[in-house]
């Protein structure tokens, strides 16, 4: 009876500690603070503290709107995690406190976070050491991000001169200058790779984890690289471009049909990636390119019914043409029909010993085609007559009215 008792007691006592360290779980739960535009939070506290974004309802207006977060911290002893809700951050920061040393949901090191404003967005930041724990988190909002709407400018130039880029031989040769560096840097991983020890494990270890962990860290730390080594930076791009030149040099720019034409149309994905991926508000930016690619293939007939639209809206108010602009219109078109028909009987469609023979005065033919005055001067004097005629009945008229 006294052994039931004792575990009763320390069952009871087992309960009491269990409630006591949920209890104190929960008083030290992870911090939830929601940020909208020009917001702030300090922090002074270890821990996981999280800062979420709710959604914004998108208009066009809108299209190339952008938030960022800011942290302002001096340590670098922090870790980021990024989510949808509190719980996918709480749960990210669980798992990699379980997991091993390599921090597979770590978003970086970065201080200026680029967040979709037009979804839910959640950011963590952990600190462990009290001592550096301090920082300020705060929101910034951005109308009109000006290298989005670059992005956009570049991707609709870039789609709509594909056709003239995949035939231009400098591009080519700096597309090939630009690709050899490239893929001297992706000789030059694999090399290093090569020096790591051929086990099993150790080259899956390598390829699976070490690769990616090493590209991350390149590219976070491409512009400290390219400040501190910038003579060797140099050098190396210097050295590899001439030899990208040289071999681009060797077999010429592209001269098949076929060639061209997939160039072109890699080109045109490109720009339409560029499209798409220019604003947060996908809606929009995908209609951008079908707007683009119905544009470039049917250009006439979209043109053409814009302009009967806009004639059917806006009809144009006729204007008459006053007495002297219908002589001096008369004028002008008799000189351009006489005009069009020398160039016709100077042209090989027009037989010209059929038409000397059809007609009664082959010389006045003649003068008439040698610019000559081919007119007699009675027909002059008749056609004055004529004139005069027609401009007393408008002045008749005219004072009749």
């Amino acid at each position: 009876m006294d052994r039931k008792v004792k575990l009763t007691k320390w069952f009871f006592i087992f309960f009491l500690m269990f409630q006591w360290a949920y209890a104190r779980r929960i008083l030290e739960e992870t911090k939830v603070y929601f940020l909208h535009a020009a917001d702030s939070v300090e922090n002074n506290n270890p821990g996981l503290k999280t800062y979420c974004h709710n959604a914004t309802s998108k208009y066009l207006t809108h299209i190339w709107r952008t938030m960022t977060m800011h942290l302002d911290i001096n340590s670098e002893s922090y870790t980021l995690y990024d989510g949808k809700t509190p719980f996918e951050i709480h749960q990210k920061h669980d798992e990699n406190q379980r997991s091993w040393s390599l921090n597979l949901f770590d978003t970086g090191k970065h201080k200026r976070l680029k967040i979709n404003p037009f979804e839910d967005v959640c950011i963590g930041v952990y600190i462990d050491s009290s001592n550096e724990s301090g920082y300020i988190m705060s929101m910034t909002e951005t109308r009109v991000n000006v290298w989005m709407l670059t992005i956009m400018v570049a991707g609709i130039l870039i789609f709509w001169c594909a056709k003239m880029l995949s035939q231009n031989s400098v591009f080519y040769y700096a597309c090939g200058i630009l690709f050899g560096v490239t893929m001297s840097i992706i000789i030059l991983i694999y090399v290093a790779g090569k020096l790591v020890p051929r086990g099993k494990y150790m080259y899956l270890i390598f390829a699976g984890t070490m690769s990616i962990y090493l590209a991350r860290v390149l590219l976070e730390n491409a512009q400290l690289i390219a400040m501190q080594y910038r003579e060797w930076v140099m050098w190396y791009i210097l050295v590899t471009s001439l030899i990208s030149f040289l071999i681009c040099y060797r077999f010429g720019p592209v001269t098949n049909s076929r060639t061209k034409q997939i160039i072109q149309w890699f080109l045109q994905i490109i720009g339409l990636v560029l499209i798409y991926n220019s604003s947060y508000f996908r809606e929009a930016s995908l209609s951008c390119c079908v707007i683009l690619v119905l544009l470039y293939n049917f250009p006439k007939a979209a043109l053409e019914r814009g302009k009967r639209y806009w004639q059917n809206m806006f009809p144009e108010k006729r204007k008459l043409l006053s007495e002297d602009q219908y002589r001096l219109e008369g004028i002008r078109e008799t000189k351009k029909a006489l005009k069009e028909l020398q160039d016709y009987c100077s042209s090989p469609e027009c037989n010209t010993w059929k038409t000397v023979l059809r007609l009664k005065n082959p010389i006045r033919f003649a003068k008439f085609m040698e610019e000559d005055l081919h007119l007699y001067k009675e027909e002059i004097e008749d056609h004055d007559v004529e004139i005069s005629k027609i401009l007393d009945e408008d002045e008749y008229t005219d004072d009749e009215y």
